[in-house]
């Protein structure tokens, strides 16, 4: 595909340089040309087709402020659009906003939102839905962990059919990305949402619409012809569950689905492969996620930061990374993007040295008593029961590895391992001691559903039920702030503070490499990744796979 846009632009070039030593009216019969080719080429791009992909787990509830599974959003983020978005390049710009006014204290905006715009039952979308998703999010009722941002809005007021109004208490530097936040149907959510049927028939004014739901297998959308940007190109979305991510490679090189995201082994050893190069491309880029081990607080020596330094020095993260990643990562150091403006170069971790962990260990109370090579405190064995999800084999691995490098200090790990619902459960019970995870990051750097000590428990997000009230000053200081310099130095503090405390091993960001089968046309990645104008990708009709009755 790269490829083929090389050579347009070269062969365009060279219209262009030869246009230049013809007369007048050569010029213009080449600009003739060119409109009438663009033309056909705009007749030419078909309707139809179908992108299949696989999730490892079955999405949990397509009401996404219900949601905390990534299975559950990489559905509904077909279904649903919000006020604002980011565009191709990381910018806000509108989705169902057309646009909006900041007043000068940054503590009133008011959204003038597109005309026509429908809900996938045929109501019109309108200010009266954004007054009710507010309310929805800040509601008693909705067990959401996104919420934090609205509970610092003081009013929203409708003004007119297409006009809202939020004034907020305090000044909330996200308070314009907040409200990319799902819009939710007023007419259609009456019941509460633990009762809705919503959850599983969701009604949106996305781009594709739930058609159908088989249970542990499959979830099919199709396109939305009245969708206000225009109806998508490719009809029909294929959701299969495979919970196997080798499964899911075999059949993407089987044909039955056509987009993944590789493992890193598959990335490096699996593709060099003539079947692999002549069906599929490969798109990579810097994730906008990291991964962790995480450390409950509420569970002793977990409380320690002794022992938590301690269980970093042990971990060679590099080896992760090199060997787990086959180099495809960036060791973290903390929840900032190396590549990003918010990154502070000098918050630095602990590093990897095994004699560093047992000295903490030791100053921490822990000695090997009995000579058995495990280490006691107390009268009782330091054992940790460490906890992932089933399913991933990089974090399986991860787990092993880790494992062995605590051994190495006179710990026994044991292997905990879940299906991805259950290990929920049990975050959200507190009933963990340490956990392997991954965090999917924003681009704003705001981060206090994570880290702040109110978020603990309930249906927020601070699973470990970390507490320092310095993080929770300057987190809360940093939602205050709209200057990048002022914010900067909060966020710098905050990555020092948490380099030091250590309330999680930040263990690495990884390069994703994306699968896409090659006869998806008009594929742009960009700073946003490449399913971000996923609308008007096509099928050219001779390649196309599914044959789909479009009318």
């Amino acid at each position: 595909m790269k490829k083929n846009i090389l050579l347009v632009f070269l062969y365009l070039i060279t219209v262009l340089l030869f246009s230049s030593c013809k007369n007048q009216s050569e010029k213009q019969d080449i600009q003739k040309n060119k409109v009438e080719e663009k033309e056909l080429s705009a007749v030419e791009i078909p309707y139809g087709d179908a992108l299949s992909t696989g999730e490892i787990a079955e999405p949990i509830n397509l009401i996404p402020a219900l949601a905390s599974d990534s299975a559950s959003h990489n559905v509904t983020q077909y279904i649903y659009n919000g006020l604002v978005k980011y565009d191709k390049d990381l910018n806000l710009v509108g989705d169902l906003a057309e646009y909006w006014e900041i007043s000068d204290d940054k503590k009133v905006f008011i959204f003038y939102l597109k005309k026509g715009v429908k809900w996938h039952d045929g109501e019109e979308f309108t200010a009266d839905d954004v007054k009710f998703t507010y309310e929805f999010m800040i509601s008693d009722d909705t067990p959401t962990a996104y919420d934090s941002d609205f509970r610092v809005v003081e009013s929203v007021e409708v003004i007119d059919r297409y006009t809202v109004k939020v004034t907020y208490k305090e000044v909330l530097s996200p308070a314009l990305a907040s409200w990319g936040i799902w819009m939710m149907p007023r007419h259609a959510l009456t019941d509460k949402p633990s009762r809705s049927p919503l959850q599983r028939k969701p009604i949106g004014t996305g781009p594709y619409k739930l058609e159908s739901w088989k249970a542990g297998q499959s979830i099919t959308l199709t396109a939305f012809h009245d969708y206000f940007e225009g109806r998508p190109k490719i009809e029909k979305v294929f959701i299969r569950v495979i919970p196997n991510q080798t499964t899911q490679y075999l059949e993407l090189l089987n044909g039955t689905i056509d987009i993944m995201g590789l493992t890193p082994k598959q990335d490096a050893l699996d593709t060099n492969t003539p079947k692999y190069l002549d069906n599929y491309n490969t798109y990579s880029f810097l994730d906008f996620s990291y991964t962790y081990v995480g450390y409950n607080f509420k569970r002793a020596p977990f409380n320690n930061q002794l022992v938590r330094r301690a269980l970093t020095h042990a971990i060679n993260k590099q080896s992760i990374v090199d060997g787990l990643l086959y180099g495809k990562g960036i060791v973290a150091e903390g929840p900032y993007k190396p590549d990003s403006y918010w990154y502070n170069p000098n918050a630095k971790g602990p590093e990897y040295n095994v004699e560093k962990a047992k000295a903490l260990l030791a100053e921490a109370g822990f000695k090997d008593t009995d000579g058995d090579g495990i280490l006691e405190y107390n009268g009782k064995k330091f054992t940790i029961e460490l906890m992932t999800n089933l399913n991933n084999d990089v974090r399986g691995k991860i787990a092993e590895l880790v494992q062995q490098s605590w051994a190495d200090i006179g710990i026994d790990v044991q292997i905990k391992v879940l299906e991805w619902a259950a290990m929920l459960g049990e975050l959200n019970k507190n009933n963990f001691q340490a956990v392997i995870l991954g965090w999917s990051t924003v681009l704003d750097p705001d981060q206090y559903d994570i880290w702040a000590a109110e978020r603990c428990g309930g249906n927020g997000q601070n699973y470990i039920c970390y507490s320092n009230e310095e993080i929770d000053r300057l987190l809360i200081e940093g939602r205050k702030v709209f200057d990048n310099e002022e914010r900067k130095r909060c966020y710098d503090k905050v990555q020092e503070i948490l380099a030091q405390e250590q309330p999680y091993t930040f263990l690495y960001f990884p390069y994703s490499s994306i699968a896409l089968n090659k006869r998806f046309q008009n594929v742009e990645p960009a700073k946003a990744g490449i399913t971000y104008n996923f609308i008007d990708w096509f099928v050219p009709k001779q390649q196309q796979k599914y044959k789909i009755v479009v009318e």
